[in-house]
């Protein structure tokens, strides 16, 4: 698991772990079950405190992506793939939101559209 923290941002460093972790989940790249690294292997690599780690974990932990067990470490919740459905509806909603507005702007019916996502649709399955 490779986590890049940038200075270049405003997005405090415990939000970039976060939401590095959660894009690995969400691509299938961690999978349930998965170990995910120490607080201090992780807080050593990347070279920030534990407790910037600590906090990345708890908000991973209530977001249901991870769970922690005392003595045993962190892992890959196996119970996310509700929320990780339910994350993957919010991105495509954001992208149909922007294809709709696109769509208005230059003149391109409801019927058209429809169209294209019924041949994008099928043509995969």
């Amino acid at each position: 698991m490779e986590i890049i923290i940038s200075s270049n941002t405003s997005k405090p460093i415990y939000e970039q772990i976060t939401s590095q972790v959660k894009a690995l989940i969400m691509s299938g790249e961690l999978k349930s079950g998965d170990a995910i690294p120490s607080m201090r292997f992780l807080a050593k690599t990347i070279h920030v405190s534990v407790i910037t780690v600590q906090k990345a974990y708890e908000d991973l932990q209530r977001d249901g992506f991870i769970e922690t067990t005392v003595g045993r470490g962190s892992f890959v919740s196996s119970q996310n793939k509700d929320f990780i459905k339910e994350e993957k509806q919010k991105e495509i909603e954001k992208h149909l939101q922007i294809v709709t507005q696109l769509a208005i702007e230059n003149g391109i019916s409801f019927e058209r559209i429809v169209s294209l996502l019924d041949i994008f649709y099928t043509k995969d399955n």
